[in-house]
């Protein structure tokens, strides 16, 4: 194998996973600075039941992106594109926008750029599998496994596009009752259902390689 593409196989998961962290944290602090500026939180009102579920919704969302890249930092080697390096500010840019949206009246916003990053998410991923599946060092996991289909993707592709159809329509209409309650219960349904299949996969990917 060319010696800088094995060290550059072997160095980017680190590499990635630090550029990832730093992304996050910024995200976690500018999330912490938002629950201490924003007074009405602390207070005995619906209002502030529905952003305390905003803001866990948007906190699980920055955990399971991390999720995401460590499990295949951890579990594949691939070789590295220019593009590799760029999507984790792109996310981070989108998470940061998101964070900014955490304010009454604003469901419809928060839950249009949250499928973005989910449908940006969907993409990286799959371009990281494409990227493994070339390379020997991944020949345990993907000799049992067969190439992704578009049907593969027919269940997040189609999560994506409810998600900003009922954000468009929230952000649009201004309706922020009852319905923008419920975008922000599916939205936390998703990404919990996310979550539960990353550790579906991950658990499937120990079990194989034994």
């Amino acid at each position: 194998m060319n010696i800088i593409r094995n060290r550059a196989q072997e160095q980017f998961p680190t590499v990635l996973l630090t550029l990832l962290s730093i992304v996050q944290a910024l995200a976690l602090e500018l999330l912490w600075e938002h629950i201490q500026e924003s007074e009405y939180l602390f207070e005995a009102t619906a209002q502030a039941f529905v952003s305390w579920a905003q803001i866990s919704t948007t906190l699980f969302g920055i955990i399971l992106i991390w999720v995401a890249y460590a499990s295949h930092a951890m579990r594949f080697r691939w070789t590295p594109s220019t593009a590799d390096s760029i999507y984790p500010f792109i996310i981070g840019l989108l998470e940061f926008l998101q964070i900014e949206t955490l304010a009454p009246g604003m469901v419809g916003q928060w839950t249009v750029i949250l499928a973005i990053i989910l449908g940006i998410m969907v993409f990286v991923s799959h371009l990281i599998m494409r990227s493994a599946r070339t390379s020997g060092a991944n020949g345990d996991f993907f000799t049992k496994t067969n190439p992704a289909t578009a049907k593969d993707f027919f269940a997040q592709i189609t999560i994506v596009i409810l998600l900003l159809l009922g954000g468009g329509y929230v952000w649009l209409s201004g309706n922020n009752g009852i319905i923008s309650y419920l975008l922000i219960g599916a939205v936390f349904m998703v990404l919990v259902w996310q979550y539960i299949s990353s550790a579906t996969f991950w658990n499937s990917s120990l079990n194989d390689s034994q």
